[in-house]
């Protein structure tokens, strides 16, 4: 029996949101794929994960019933995306009970909604359950009539959570028969058999449990509904198609892909894999960068570098060799922008970002073709026939060339590659950077958990000012508690409250001193080791201090006053490049010290000197402006509600701190100014590049802008006084003398290119005859790599036969090698990039290039004349 409706995939998610809906359930609006405040995963996998808060008590929900069409990112099987329904982006249909309704709902509205408002035949609809649960078997009984042996027990109807710990429960999953023709033939073939007889489209999770690290299982405060459906999956079935990427979802972005390759889609199996890959990974990228993910080496950001340069690798497969991606982003958007409207507003960054990464892979590309065919070259020399798996892997982990197209190239030049010495090499790598990566805990931990367990959190006091009064009630040295400290010990001073700043978000820790009644003891630094514990590090001055003792504390005042600058310019500094750039701008770190701020920001391309003169111009009037300084607690949801940035990655607590100063409003804990306009004066000082997509800006506020205004104008009138010039007229003057400069070196050069070729008539007059050959293998007196290269170019040519000429000139440490070759003779066997290579490696270098014309060159001064003396046997031995 065949599907009675067909409907295109737009329709389907609306169909599903609307009859939802008609239930009393909230349309919500689909999360990032970067999940909120989750460190448990780095991209969102599932529907629910929105959710998790409501079911576990710790946020209010909008309604107790809710629905969404949630953007999904997987990528554990990315290696057979392609094949007939694997994605690594897709949008899971989901609708939600948050201590609502159970099992007998969930089961009711989902086999209405397929039965009567999508009218798939109810005869062709399977559902398992796990066999612990008697429940879902007795409501699928009552509702849809199913007898009990028509319903699958699996044991793999269990869903946990997207991370180690989370809510979970047993589910029910419904499989669609796509018919017997597809099917493995066994008589026990059933839904979850692996064949691709029987599809799974709906999973119903039955969420009753919490589990933790260990994998203990507790009642959740009350049992809730999660449901999915991948949208892909169940358009593929209400179109009659074989595959998902058969569907309308998909095939106007394989048609694009197909008239830009100049080729159809079912042409044959290779040229559809590869159009089926790069469709998927063009929805997956612009997702992901609408989202403000950007590539780079680890987390997120190699997802999304991993995507790319797969869908760069099969579209060379198709012949794209120029930049594709960016030119897609428009046909994804115009099909699912009407939804997820992000990617309309987003439009401008996702081109850029796909752009910039797509160039920058196929330079990438371009050298490891190189590399490779370097290596394929030595490697036949050698008689060898397999790379070694180190080689491949280098050229991976160096030089981000893909496995993959390795193999392939290796393959159609008669190589194979060592897989399990790649595999050995990415395992040793793997275990490298775990090991790196490891957190391993401070000796002094263990005495601090034991104060912080004893006596608690420590009260900060360094909102109000840079003074206190506290109690000693914690010492350590060498990692062990003790009573008391005398001079000249170092140690850890743990007071009940403080106003010492510990170094947090950026913001370095205070220093200053605690003084007590028989002792002075110098704080060095102010660190959190342990969340709420608030430690002192340094060392005592004078005299001795006891744990009960009550100290006075106090902050150098002049460098907190530097600091709070420095940290209140940053939120303006935020404030100021999302202005410019766009709310796609997000902080990604910060260091806010007495001397400056650093400040690092997402952006897709350098700021221009006009970009930074707009920030600068815009903070300085924020800071003349004079804007209040304004600091209230609010709980999270609150705070996100009304506006306040959350930095990336960053956990928070259920209560917040929310700063505010003009328009800006950021979740924060630092010390700030009262107002803006004790800033003073704000100057970036320089910005750079620290990683693909991040950028960071240094600059300087209130003294140290002052003084650096200073050092400046004393060095305009320092310069202004060597060049006989005023301030005023310093850059004609520059300019007069850079262009004085320039002649006198053209000059200069010009008399040295002359002496040079002079030497070229005397140095041709004594070449050496070998066998009816010119053979001139001279050191000479060249000022640069471009006159030693013409000087062999005039050798040849006053040679008046054909011959060979090797100049070997001196520059500093280094000897450079120009070696040039008659054309004639390089069909009797001579070869420049031969000799180059015997030259240079006589030197202690190398040498290489094409049979008319090499390079070379080594650092070996002393061995010149015995380098030299080798090209005339080089020349008999290989002359036919």
């Amino acid at each position: 029996m065949s599907v009675d409706i067909v409907l295109t995939g737009t329709e389907i998610r609306a169909r599903f949101l609307d009859y939802f809906a008609s239930k009393g359930h909230l349309k919500v609006p689909s999360s990032s794929l970067v999940p909120r405040n989750d460190p448990t995963v780095l991209l969102t996998t599932a529907g629910m994960q929105q959710m998790i808060p409501y079911f576990l008590g710790r946020e209010t929900p909008p309604a107790i019933r809710l629905t969404s069409a949630q953007k999904c990112f997987r990528t554990t099987d990315i290696d057979i995306v392609g094949n007939q329904r694997t994605l690594t982006f897709f949008e899971m249909l989901g609708n939600f009970s948050v201590g609502d309704y159970f099992k007998r709902e969930a089961i009711t509205f989902a086999w209405e909604f397929l039965t009567q408002v999508v009218k798939l035949p109810a005869d062709r609809l399977h559902p398992t359950v796990h066999p612990e649960d008697n429940e879902a078997p007795q409501y699928w009984h009552e509702i849809a009539g199913f007898p009990d042996e028509a319903i699958v027990r699996l044991e793999d109807n269990w869903w946990g959570p997207p991370g180690a710990s989370g809510p979970c429960g047993p589910d029910s999953e419904i499989y669609y028969d796509r018919g017997v023709e597809l099917g493995c033939g066994r008589p026990d073939c059933q839904p979850g058999c692996d064949c691709e007889r029987f599809l799974e489209i709906w999973n119903l999770v039955f969420m009753q449990y919490y589990q933790d690290l260990d994998g203990t299982r507790t009642p959740l405060p009350r049992t809730n509904i999660d449901t999915g459906m991948g949208l892909e999956r169940l358009a593929m079935v209400l179109q009659n198609k074989e595959s998902v990427f058969d569907t309308d979802i998909f095939r106007t972005i394989i048609d694009y892909f197909a008239d830009l390759a100049n080729t159809h889609y079912g042409k044959d199996a290779k040229t559809d894999t590869s159009l089926r890959v790069i469709a998927d990974h063009a929805r997956s990228l612009v997702f992901l960068a609408a989202d403000g993910v950007l590539p780079s080496n680890e987390g997120r950001g190699y997802i999304f570098r991993r995507i790319l340069r797969r869908a760069v690798r099969h579209g060379k497969l198709l012949g794209l060799d120029k930049p594709f991606l960016s030119l897609a982003a428009d046909t994804v958007i115009k099909q699912m922008g009407d939804h997820y409207t992000e990617l309309h507003t987003q439009r401008n960054r996702i081109v850029e970002v796909l752009s910039m990464e797509e160039i920058k892979f196929g330079q990438t590309l371009n050298t490891g073709l190189t590399l490779l065919n370097e290596q394929l070259d030595q490697l036949k020399q050698q008689n060898h026939t397999v790379i070694p798996g180190e080689d491949v892997f280098k050229l991976y982990d160096t030089h981000g060339f893909p496995v993959e197209l390795t193999e392939e190239i290796a393959a159609e030049h008669g190589f194979t590659i060592d897989t399990s010495g790649f595999e050995q090499s990415m395992q040793r790598q793997q275990e490298r950077s775990r090991s790196a990566s490891t957190f391993v805990q401070a000796s002094d931990d263990r005495a601090l958990t034991d104060i912080l367990q004893r006596v608690g959190p420590t009260e900060f006091l360094g909102y109000q000012g840079v003074t206190g009064s506290g109690k000693i009630v914690g010492l350590v040295v060498n990692s062990e508690e003790v009573d008391s400290i005398s001079a000249p010990q170092s140690a850890l001073v743990i007071l009940d409250a403080t106003p010492f700043y510990a170094e947090s978000g950026g913001q370095i820790g205070d220093r200053g001193d605690l003084t007590g009644p028989m002792g002075n003891f110098q704080v060095q630094d102010t660190r959190r080791p342990l969340k709420g514990l608030i430690v002192h590090y340094g060392s005592i001055l004078e005299g001795h201090l006891r744990v009960g003792d009550t100290v006075q504390a106090e902050v150098i005042g002049l460098r907190r006053e530097d600091t709070m600058r420095n940290h209140s310019a940053t939120h303006l500094l935020h404030k100021a490049l999302r202005d410019l750039l766009g709310t796609q701008v997000e902080q990604r770190g910060s260091l806010v010290e007495p001397e400056r701020l650093r400040f690092d920001f997402t952006s897709p391309r350098a700021l221009t000197p006009s970009d930074l003169a707009q920030v600068d111009e815009q903070i300085n009037r924020w800071i003349r402006a004079d804007f209040p300084v304004n600091t209230k607690i609010l709980p999270l949801q609150e705070a996100l509600t009304i506006g306040a940035m959350a930095l990336f990655g960053e956990k928070y607590e259920d209560l917040v701190r929310v700063v505010s100063m003009g328009s800006s409003t950021e979740l924060c804990g630092g010390t700030h100014c009262v107002s803006t306009g004790q800033i003073g004066l704000y100057i970036t000082i320089q910005e750079t590049s620290i990683a693909a997509g991040i950028r960071r800006i240094e600059a300087l506020t209130g003294r140290a802008a002052e003084a650096y205004l200073r050092r400046r104008s004393a060095l305009v009138e320092t310069l202004s006084a060597k060049l006989q010039t005023q301030p005023d007229n310093l850059e004609a003057r520059t300019e007069q003398l850079l262009q004085e400069l320039a002649a006198s070196r053209r000059q200069v050069a010009q008399y040295q290119r002359e002496a040079a070729l002079q030497q070229a008539g005397s140095i041709a007059e004594h070449a050496q005859n070998v066998e009816g050959v010119a053979v001139v293998a001279s050191s000479v007196n060249a000022p640069d790599d471009k006159v030693l290269r013409e000087m062999g170019d005039m050798v040849r040519s006053k040679l008046g036969k054909p011959g060979v000429v090797v100049l070997a000139g001196v520059f500093d440490e280094r000897i450079a090698i120009q070696v040039s070759v008659d054309a004639t003779l390089t069909k009797r066997g001579l070869h420049a990039g031969k000799i180059a290579a015997a030259v240079g490696q006589r030197l202690g270098g190398k040498g290489g290039g094409r049979p008319e014309s090499a390079q070379g060159g080594g650092k070996n001064k002393a061995e010149l004349g015995a380098a030299l003396d080798l090209v005339g046997p080089l020349v008999k031995q290989n002359l036919k």
